[in-house]
């Protein structure tokens, strides 16, 4: 009799457990918005773009973002490019949103007609963000921003 106490014992407490877990994801979702991203971001970028005849160039830089916590972005950049060189204080600007589930869709424009689409997972509530491009197609760039 004592080890069926038990067995209800523990599974009251593995309950609890997946409860109150399920309760601090769920909080943790609704604490996701606009006004999580908000500030002045450093933040530096690695990656490759294919060129229009087909090669494949390294792309490293440096970058200032400015998040204004209502959906607009500023940023400025020092990119270098292995084929294309040195592009210093290029200045961009565009939108995110900030989902539920604590990821960041952006548009971003760094020069006149062109567009590039990140996705992001915001980390340390708010203070990094770690981005990738999913447009255009050919751009296969990473980075991580810092809060400051």
């Amino acid at each position: 009799m004592h080890r069926h106490h038990s067995v209800g014992a523990l599974l009251a407490v593995i309950l609890f457990g997946a409860w109150s877990s399920a309760s601090a994801y769920e909080a943790r979702q609704r604490a996701c918005s606009d006004s999580l991203v908000r500030g002045t971001y450093a933040g530096q970028l690695e990656g490759t773009q294919t060129m229009p005849d087909g090669s494949v160039a390294k792309i490293i830089g440096v970058v200032i973002r400015v998040y204004d916590g209502d959906g607009t972005v500023t940023q400025w950049d020092n990119v270098k490019n292995s084929a294309t060189g040195f592009v210093p204080n290029r200045y961009g600007e565009g939108t995110y949103k900030v989902n539920d589930d604590c990821t960041v869709e952006t548009q971003f424009h760094p020069a006149p007609g062109v567009t590039i689409q990140e996705r992001a997972v915001i980390v340390d509530e708010g203070r990094e963000l770690r981005s990738i491009t999913v447009l255009p197609v050919g751009l296969f760039v990473t980075s991580v921003q810092q809060r400051i």
